[in-house]
C-alpha cells in the first residue's frame, strides 16, 4: 500500500464505529498487513503482548504494541505499554492506547507523540507510515492534507478517464492534465477568498448540476468560460447569474478550449468531496510532488513518493546563493541604504530547475527569497510594500506536461500564500487577479532546448523554442523579464 492508499483506509476506520475488540486488528490491517498476519495475532501466536487490561493488548514484533482501556485511562495505559518489558524484548517502534474517545501513541525511537480526539486520529496517519514500511520526511508525515487531496483527485482522475476512455489518448491527455490543473485553482480560490463566498466553486456544482451528473460537464465548462471572460466582455457572453458571479481568471489557465469531461455520478460525488477538504492547508511544495504521479499510470503506485525534503532542497540553495543573501541581510544590520542594494539584488536573481518536476525546488526558493525580502522591508518600515521578486525570474522545464502544469500552479499559490502572510488578506486579494498571462515553466527535453533561451543569463527577452505550457505556439512572442541583469543559479534534483 502507498500512502494514499494507507490514508483512505484510517479514514474509513476512523468513520466507523469503534469496536474496542477489533480496533487493533483494523487498525494493523489499514497500514497493508495481510489476513494471515492479522489471523496469526488474533489466535495469540504472533501476538506477544503483555497487558492486562479488559480487552488485552496486541503486540507485533518489529511494529506496535496496542491496547484499549478504559474511558479516561489512555495517558496511564500508554505509559504501561511504554515500560512493558514485552514492548522492549519485541522491539516495537510504536506504543498506542484508546478508549475510544481518546487516542495517543508514541514513536518510541524519536520520542514523538500524538494525542488527538479517536474521530481525528485519521489526520495523524502519517505519523504511523513507518508501520507501513515506508519511511518518509517529516514534511509528508505531517501532511496529511496533501496525501488526502491527492488521494482524492487521484480517484477523480481514474473515473474520468474511464468515462471517457478518448481523455486517455496520447493526443487528449494534455486536456485532461489541463482541467485537473484548473480544478485544483478552483479549489484553492473558494477557500481562500479568491472566489468571493467560501466554498463558492464547489456549492455551485453541487446545486447547479443534477443528481445523476448528466450536465456537471456543462456547469463547469460554463464556470471556465466565465474565468476566461474579461469584465467588460461579460455582457456579450451571455452567462448565467450562477456563472457570471465568477471572477475573470484567465492568465492562460483558463484559456483555449472549456471542454470539460463528461461525468459519471461516482466522479461527480468525488468532485464533491474533494471541494469540501480544505484546501486553506495546501502545501505547494508537497502537494506538486504528490499530484505528479496522477497522471502517470505507471507512477500511480508510488503516489507520495516523489517528494524531495525542504532540508534536502536547502543543502542545495543555501550554499548556492541563500547563505549569502542571509549573510549580507545581517551585515546589513538597519542600514537603508544597504537594505535597499540587497533587495534590488534579490529582486534581479533568476533560479533555474532544468528538471523541475512539480517545481518544488523553485517554490522553496522563491519562499525563502520572499521570507528575507520580508525581513527587509520589516526593518525598511515598509512591511507591506509589494514584492520585487516575479514569479517570471522562476524558470523551468519539464517533460511531463501534467508536472509542467502543476509546477506553475505552486508558484501561483505560493506567490499568494507569501503575500497573505507578508502584506496581509486584503492586499494580496487586490492584487492577485487576473492571473499574470507571461509564462516561466517549459514543457520539453532539457536535453535537446537551448537553456539561454529560456533563461538567458542577460536581458530580458526570453524566446522559447518548444511547445511550453498552456499550449503556447511555437512562434509565440518573447516574454519579459521584469528586471534586467541580475544573477542566474541553476539547480534541482536531475
Amino acid at each position: 500500500m502507498n500512502a494514499v492508499e494507507i490514508e483512505e483506509a484510517v479514514s474509513q476506520l476512523a468513520e466507523q464505529p469503534f469496536d474496542a475488540q477489533e480496533f487493533p486488528f483494523a487498525f494493523l490491517e489499514a497500514f497493508g498487513n495481510k489476513a494471515t498476519t492479522i489471523k496469526r495475532l488474533r489466535s495469540g501466536a504472533s501476538n506477544k503482548s503483555d497487558f492486562s487490561g479488559p480487552w488485552g493488548g496486541v503486540l507485533q514484533t518489529n511494529n506496535i504494541h496496542i491496547a484499549v482501556c478504559e474511558p479516561g485511562e489512555v495517558t496511564n495505559t500508554l505509559r504501561a505499554l511504554s515500560e512493558s518489558p514485552a514492548t522492549a524484548k519485541a522491539r516495537a517502534k510504536f506504543v498506542l492506547a484508546t478508549d475510544g474517545e481518546w487516542l495517543e501513541a508514541e514513536d518510541l525511537n524519536t520520542g514523538e507523540t500524538v494525542a488527538c480526539a479517536y474521530s481525528d486520529f485519521h489526520e495523524h496517519f502519517g505519523f504511523f507510515l513507518p508501520l507501513a514500511g515506508i519511511s518518509t520526511v517529516k514534511q509528508i508525515r505531517e501532511s496529511a492534507f496533501d496525501i488526502k487531496a491527492t488521494g482524492r483527485l487521484n480517484k477523480l482522475y481514474v473515473e474520468l478517464l474511464r468515462t471517457n476512455p478518448e481523455w486517455s489518448a496520447a493526443d487528449r491527455r494534455p486536456d485532461m492534465n489541463h482541467f485537473m490543473a484548473r480544478l485544483i485553482f478552483c479549489f484553492f480560490a473558494e477557500d481562500t477568498d479568491i472566489f468571493t463566498g467560501s466554498g463558492l466553486f464547489t456549492a455551485t456544482i453541487d446545486q447547479m448540476t443534477e443528481r445523476d451528473s448528466s450536465n456537471t460537464h456543462e456547469v463547469i465548462g460554463e464556470l471556465f468560460r466565465a474565468m476566461n471572460t474579461r469584465p467588460e466582455d461579460r455582457a456579450a457572453g451571455n452567462f448565467r447569474p450562477w456563472a457570471n458571479q465568477f471572477p475573470y481568471v484567465n492568465g492562460g489557465l483558463f484559456s483555449g478550449s472549456t471542454e470539460v469531461p463528461r461525468f459519471s455520478k461516482m466522479a461527480r460525488t468525488y468532485l464533491l468531496h474533494i471541494g469540501n477538504l480544505d484546501w486553506t492547508r495546501i502545501n505547494p511544495d508537497i502537494f506538486g510532488s504528490m499530484i505528479q504521479a496522477v497522471a502517470d499510470e505507471e507512477e500511480r503506485g508510488a503516489l507520495g513518493m516523489h517528494y524531495t525534503s525542504v532540508t534536502n532542497i536547502l543543502k542545495v540553495l543555501n550554499p548556492l546563493f541563500l547563505d549569502d543573501l542571509r549573510a549580507q541581510l545581517e551585515a546589513a544590520e538597519d542600514n537603508p541604504r544597504k537594505l535597499l542594494n540587497l533587495r534590488n539584488r534579490i529582486a534581479k536573481i533568476r533560479v533555474f530547475d532544468p528538471a523541475c518536476g512539480s517545481g518544488n525546488f523553485l517554490v522553496i526558493a522563491y519562499k525563502e527569497m520572499r521570507a528575507i525580502e520580508a525581513e527587509i522591508n520589516k526593518r525598511r518600515r515598509e512591511p507591506h510594500r509589494r514584492t520585487e521578486i516575479p514569479l517570471t525570474n522562476f524558470r523551468g522545464i519539464e517533460l511531463r506536461d501534467f508536472s509542467a502544469e502543476i509546477a506553475r500552479l505552486a508558484l501561483i499559490i505560493a506567490e499568494y500564500q507569501c503575500d497573505v502572510l507578508y502584506r496581509g488578506q486584503k492586499e494580496a486579494l487586490a492584487e492577485f487577479l487576473p492571473l499574470d498571462a507571461m509564462n516561466w515553466i517549459t514543457c520539453g527535453n532539457a536535453l535537446r532546448l537551448d537553456w539561454f533561451g529560456i533563461c538567458p543569463p542577460t536581458g530580458t527577452g526570453v524566446k522559447h523554442h518548444s511547445d511550453d505550457l498552456f499550449h503556447s505556439p511555437l512562434d509565440q512572442a518573447k516574454i519579459d523579464f521584469e528586471n534586467e541583469g541580475g544573477e542566474t543559479y541553476i539547480c534541482g534534483n536531475p
